[in-house]
C-alpha cells in the first residue's frame, strides 16, 4: 500500500471503465496482471449472517464502473482493454471523439479521499443527478478535508461538498463555514 506522500506525487491520469459484466473484481484482477492499478469505490453495508446477526461488509458502490490508472502508454492500454475477455468500454471524450477521457490525477486523488469507506456522512450520485445540483465552486480551507475542491451544494437542509468524475459523483457532509469560494 502506498503512503500519502507517494500518492500526492503521482501525476498519472485515470480512465473510467464501464463494465457490462457483474465480475467487477475479476476485471480488476485482469488489469493487475499487467501491473495496472484500479480503484473501485466501496462502502460498508449491513448484512445478516446465517446466525441472524448483523455484520458490516465492504461492497462496491456501483457494480458497473471501475477506474484505471494510466501508468502505461494509451496504445498499450487500448490493446489490454481490447484483449480483455469481459465486455468493457473506456469512457471517451464524446460520441465523435473516440479518444479516452482522462481524469486528472488531482481530481481523482480528491475523489478517492472522499470515497474512504470510514467516512459515514456521504452520498453517492449518478452523473445526471450531480448535474442537477446547483452550487458554487469552493475550496475547503479548514478541518480534516482541507485542500479539497468541489461544489458546495445543499441537500436535506445540510451542506455537502460535491465531487464529480465521469460515471459518478460523491457528496461529503461538510460545514459551509469551512469553505471559501474558488470563483474569482
Amino acid at each position: 500500500m502506498k503512503d500519502a506522500e507517494d500518492i500526492l506525487q503521482d501525476d498519472f491520469p485515470w480512465y473510467g471503465i464501464k463494465l457490462y459484466t457483474v465480475r467487477q473484481q475479476e476485471v480488476a484482477d485482469y488489469f493487475a496482471q499487467f501491473q495496472l492499478e484500479t480503484f473501485i469505490p466501496q462502502e460498508y453495508v449491513d448484512v445478516e449472517t446465517s446466525e441472524h446477526k448483523i455484520k458490516q461488509v465492504l461492497r462496491p458502490v456501483v457494480r458497473n464502473l471501475l477506474f484505471l490508472k494510466k501508468s502505461k502508454d494509451e496504445k498499450e492500454i487500448r490493446e489490454i482493454v481490447t484483449n480483455c475477455n469481459y465486455k468493457i468500454s473506456v469512457l471517451t471524450k464524446g460520441r465523435t471523439d473516440r479518444a479516452y477521457y482522462e481524469i486528472p490525477a488531482k481530481q481523482m486523488f480528491e475523489f478517492r479521499v472522499m470515497c474512504n469507506p470510514q467516512i459515514t456522512m456521504r452520498k453517492f450520485l449518478s452523473e445526471k443527478e450531480a448535474h442537477l445540483k446547483a452550487g458554487s465552486r469552493v475550496v475547503v480551507k479548514y478541518g480534516p478535508m482541507k485542500g479539497l475542491t468541489g461544489r458546495l451544494v445543499r441537500s436535506s437542509k445540510k451542506y455537502y461538498l460535491l465531487k464529480e468524475v465521469p460515471g459518478m459523483a460523491i457528496m461529503l457532509k461538510i460545514s459551509r463555514w469551512c469553505c471559501v469560494s474558488s470563483e474569482s
